[in-house]
């Protein structure tokens, strides 16, 4: 076991980083703590060149009895191990790109750095990708280093087990929950434990996720097993205190699961041994409930309140609570949403026809989720009723129900966590407002038919101005406004991960950090201050909260 606070030296004494000529390809050598490892050198279509490691394992295989357990050390290689094909991505359905290599060991890692041996160490972007916690993977179809890196980062990707694999909980010592994120966990280490080997340096490493991956972040900045592994951390979409990253009822949705495939049994024994055996296509594509009055726009699995059997556990407690007293301490952030959010509801919860019937003929459409939770029906319907009226004061309408359904998986939840986080640490608020021809996420969501010819900035429609996703787009021409976007985006990222100011520099604007006072973000796009992001939307929200769960204002 690592100790998280143990620093790794700049350079091992058993450092290899060395490259030679093998026919039109170089290669690159560099040792780590489990082998030596062989990788390429590979010229940048947007400048410079850089060394890349791929398919490195960071855990043991997570099969046979380790299904559904904390990831194990991996076993060191004799000789030299290739560095230049991907590992399987974990086992899923993958409605985007079906024609995956997929396996349930699928526990690897991928480095890409400007230089094994820079003058000084290079900051360390460590991407966790998101998904639902059900699909996805760090492959390069869509997390390319290439806009990244050419401003002198190293990028680290990587799979972690999703779905069932990753997130199933019994509240049992043999499926106690949260394997998925004890993977993130062990890809931690491994990059504090071995990227100086890479030119990177330990003591600056950031997170960055989006989605599923942001609200990953989040709880890496509350888990006891992730404190002294990081430094800075982005949260793209997603929040500790969003609804839909936490398991609810975990033990009785996995014992409704076993039904479903056909064991009934109530003995807690045959049904782990159940799980253990079951095909890996079961264990995708799942959608679990737990309660009919579950929203339609529900994801099956998220991060569970760990049961205490002795283990090391990864979150335990309530994470409006835990992150309400601090995070990590000395940690800075920087967090936000994109402008139309809502889009992504209809992804999850479609056909889209369907919602706006519900929403029309039923109040409880209107519900928050924690007043579901929380509260009893009585004052379910009286929310129902004052949140319908506010959002169709204008009339029953698309952008109404699209609005609401942005609030309630992400707005609200990331404002109220950014506000936690500002007591504390230092906090970079923004709204992703960029437009171009980048934007093609509610297209390739599914989203045509709603969105027609209206220009939209969808959730994750900031991810092709991180990264190429050479699976949808091809070579940006560096002259276009396009380019122009993704080096503006790239540089607030990177510079924030390199000093923890996103606009040193020649920035035409100055960040300034959000406070509970001003409440200023910055809106990317037209790259101008303002305050109060949402602020009606944000204030009748808070209101509701106020009078029937005020744990969740501040």
């Amino acid at each position: 076991m690592i100790n998280n606070n143990q620093v790794t030296p700049k350079w091992h004494a058993s450092s290899v980083a060395t490259a030679q000529q093998t026919g039109c390809v170089k290669m690159v050598q560099v040792s780590v703590s489990d082998g030596l490892l062989e990788g390429e050198v590979i010229q940048n279509e947007y400048g410079g060149t850089y060394c890349s490691f791929k398919g490195i394992p960071y855990a043991e295989p997570p099969i046979g009895d380790l299904r559904f357990k904390a990831p194990q050390p991996p076993k060191p290689w004799a000789g030299t191990r290739s560095a230049k094909e991907f590992g399987p991505v974990c086992h899923q359905f993958n409605f985007m790109y079906p024609d995956l290599h997929m396996s349930e060991d699928c526990l690897y890692i991928n480095v890409y750095t400007p230089d094994t041996k820079p003058h000084k160490p290079l900051p360390v972007m460590v991407w966790i990708h998101g998904g639902g916690f059900a699909w996805g993977s760090g492959n390069d179809d869509w997390y390319g280093p290439q806009f990244l890196i050419r401003l002198g980062v190293i990028l680290v990707t990587f799979n972690y087990r999703l779905e069932a694999l990753g997130f199933l909980c019994l509240d049992t010592p043999d499926i106690p929950g949260n394997a998925g994120m004890k993977d993130q966990v062990a890809a931690l280490r491994w990059v504090k434990k071995n990227i100086a080997n890479f030119g990177g340096d330990p003591n600056n490493i950031t997170i960055f996720g989006e989605s599923a991956g942001a609200a990953s972040v989040a709880f890496h900045l509350v888990s006891p097993m992730t404190k002294g592994l990081f430094n800075k951390a982005i949260t793209q979409s997603g929040a500790a205190t969003s609804w839909w990253s936490r398991d609810f009822a975990s033990a009785e949705k996995t014992l409704l699961l076993a039904k479903q495939l056909g064991c009934f049994s109530e003995n807690i024994e045959e049904v782990t041994d159940f799980f253990k055996k079951q095909p890996l296509d079961t264990l995708v594509h799942l959608r679990l409930h737990v309660s009919k009055n579950q929203k339609s726009y529900e994801i099956s699995f998220g991060i569970a309140d760990e049961k205490d059997f002795g283990q090391e556990r990864f979150f335990y407690g309530d994470a409006t609570d835990v992150t309400r007293r601090g995070i990590h301490e000395g940690v800075e952030v920087m967090t936000g949403y994109t402008q139309d959010e809502g889009l992504m509801a209809i992804a999850v919860g479609g056909p889209f026809d369907n919602m706006i019937k519900e929403a029309s003929f039923f109040v409880e459409f209107f519900v928050p989720k924690f007043i579901k939770t929380h509260c009893v029906i009585a004052d379910q319907l009286a929310v129902g009723r004052i949140m319908r009226d506010f959002y169709f004061k204008n009339g029953v309408s698309k952008e109404a129900v699209l609005r609401f359904m942005a609030a309630d998986m992400f707005l609200y939840d990331i404002i109220f966590a950014g506000k936690l986080y500002s007591q504390k640490n230092k906090v970079y608020f923004y709204k992703f407002t960029c437009q171009s021809e980048r934007n093609f996420m509610g297209h390739r969501f599914g989203f045509t038919d709603v969105i027609a010819d209206k220009k939209v900035v969808c959730h994750a429609d900031d991810l092709p101005y991180l990264f190429p996703i050479k699976a949808e787009k091809g070579k940006v021409n560096e002259k276009s406004k396009e380019f122009q976007l993704i080096d503006r985006v790239t540089k607030l990222w990177t510079n924030f991960a390199k000093c923890g100011n996103p606009t040193q520099g020649n920035m035409e604007v100055e960040w300034r950090p959000y406070t509970l006072q001003k409440q200023e973000y910055l809106d990317i796009g037209r790259m101008e201050m303002a305050s109060k992001p949402d602020g009606e939307e944000i204030e009748f929200w808070q209101n509701i909260f106020k009078q029937y769960i005020p744990k969740y204002t501040i």
